[in-house]
């Protein structure tokens, strides 16, 4: 990668009334680079993002959609998932979303997604998630190694290594490995449910 990007995010979490088995995620975003499956997808600046995602006992629905600074580009993201825990120790997760990109060019997609992550282990969290997508016809598998620690009551730093293999999802030239993926993720709680990441 010729620059590093930078991510920011607020989540504003809240349970909805006295039902806590249910919760709403508000979230407002910005990249200053919109770098996915080891490419830019975008020629200049970067992208700024809201959403908002609602849960209940493991099934949730969520849009996303975000808007370039720089050039003529937005996209639109709305999907469900269900979250499951198969072991005690293995969380789950499958789903699936549609995808409208507005802009120059108009285009969409659909996309079906599933992930496994190990969490017995209080140091490590190593995850796999596979990603396919109708109209590439082809998928994306990205394997995690992530490591928390928690600094205070209110920071976490996450420190995080990714290699991703691509078969026809971002290429259609090359199968095999597409990119390796380094950094760490900042999380400080400003309020019990008010969340800035970095």
């Amino acid at each position: 990668m010729r620059y590093p990007f930078l991510l920011l995010t607020l989540l504003c979490c809240n349970t909805l009334l006295a039902d806590e088995a249910a919760e709403t995620i508000l979230m407002l975003g910005w990249d200053s680079h919109y770098v996915s499956e080891g490419r830019d997808n975008l020629s200049a600046g970067g992208i700024a993002w809201s959403g908002i995602q609602h849960s209940r006992d493991g099934l949730g629905a969520f849009v996303l959609f975000g808007r370039a600074d720089s050039v003529n580009y937005a996209e639109l993201n709305a999907g469900v998932e269900y979250c499951f825990n198969p072991l005690e120790s293995v969380e789950a997760g499958v789903g699936m979303q549609r995808l409208e990109f507005y802009g120059d060019e108009r285009g969409h997609d659909n996309e079906v997604y599933a992930y496994l992550a190990y969490q017995g282990l209080s140091w490590l969290t190593p995850s796999i998630n596979y990603t396919y997508a109708t109209e590439a016809s082809g998928y994306f598998v990205e394997l995690s190694l992530h490591s928390h620690w928690q600094v205070n009551e209110q920071l976490t730093l996450t420190p995080y290594v990714t290699q991703g293999f691509d078969f026809g999802y971002a290429s259609q030239t090359h199968d095999g490995p597409n990119h390796l993926q380094f950094g760490v993720e900042a999380c400080y709680s400003l309020t019990p449910s008010l969340v800035a990441s970095l």
